[in-house]
């Protein structure tokens, strides 16, 4: 019986160990898996539209592109640098130079996607020929989109910017304002509302914000005509991760060819591809 009983217990006891082994070898034998997923904040159409299509060409080659909608321009550049996000689509890259310098970010941008088409609107006047004297024009208030509306100006000759400003010029840059006209200084998604204000004259506006009133730049009345391509809609990634398979797979996606037929074929009226 004593024979029995320790030959049972040995028994056991080997078993035993050969099961830990196995277990052992199972559990090396097990990789991680591979994080397939690459968060995009973005805010409003067409930069949402597009983050969808690159979402399907990301697909193809096994990535997961999620959405991360976001309702101001404040969250997108937030998100990102707090790692809460991979990437985000929603700004040109004076806005994101501004947002790092301001908040000591490592922004960068990846690759430029498309130049909006932007411009002045009114409901009041068909052309700026129209606009009276001492008239109120309303421009965004940060200081990177500032200076492109008032470059647009100074282009059509509504005022003289002092030579060499550029898209960097701010009010104080006005040297000549001949018409007397009086800016209002706006945050940006407030712009679309300013048009329906009774005494503004011209309000400056990105489509995606204009279409907000049912407007898009077949409207405007004043239109940018050269194409400064630090103004185009980007992706943007960060420093750390700019170099990572995942930002690599999302470039590759958002550069396609179906994102560039997407802009050109549903958003000609509003963009132009970048790529």
């Amino acid at each position: 019986m004593k024979k029995s009983f320790k030959y049972v217990m040995l028994l056991g006891l080997t078993l035993g160990l050969v099961a830990c082994g196995k277990a052992e070898e199972s559990k090396k034998e097990e990789k991680p898996k591979e994080d397939k997923i690459i968060k995009v904040a973005s805010q409003a159409p067409p930069m949402t539209d597009i983050v969808n299509v690159a979402k399907e060409e990301a697909k193809k080659d096994g990535w997961d592109v999620e959405l991360v909608q976001v309702t101001d321009n404040i969250q997108y550049n937030e998100m990102l640098k707090n790692k809460e996000v991979d990437a985000n689509f929603a700004q040109h890259k004076p806005y994101m130079m501004k947002f790092n310098q301001e908040k000591d970010a490592n922004l960068v941008v990846i690759q430029p996607i498309y130049n909006a088409k932007v411009g002045y609107y009114s409901k009041d006047y068909k052309s700026v020929d129209e606009i009276p004297d001492k008239a109120k024009i309303a421009i965004p208030s940060d200081v990177s989109n500032e200076g492109r509306a008032l470059a647009i100006l100074n282009e059509q000759g509504l005022i003289k910017l002092k030579d060499g400003v550029g898209f960097n010029g701010t009010l104080k840059d006005i040297e000549k304002n001949p018409k007397q006209i009086e800016f209002l200084s706006v945050d940006l998604l407030n712009l679309a509302e300013a048009y329906n204000e009774k005494d503004v004259a011209m309000v400056y506006n990105y489509p995606a914000y204009i279409a907000k009133v049912s407007l898009t730049p077949d409207d405007a009345i004043l239109l940018e005509n050269t194409v400064d391509e630090r103004f185009a809609i980007s992706l943007v990634a960060r420093e750390d991760n700019q170099d990572s398979e995942k930002i690599k797979a999302l470039k590759k996606a958002m550069a396609s060819k179906a994102v560039k037929e997407y802009i050109e074929k549903e958003h000609s009226k509003t963009a132009i591809p970048a790529f």
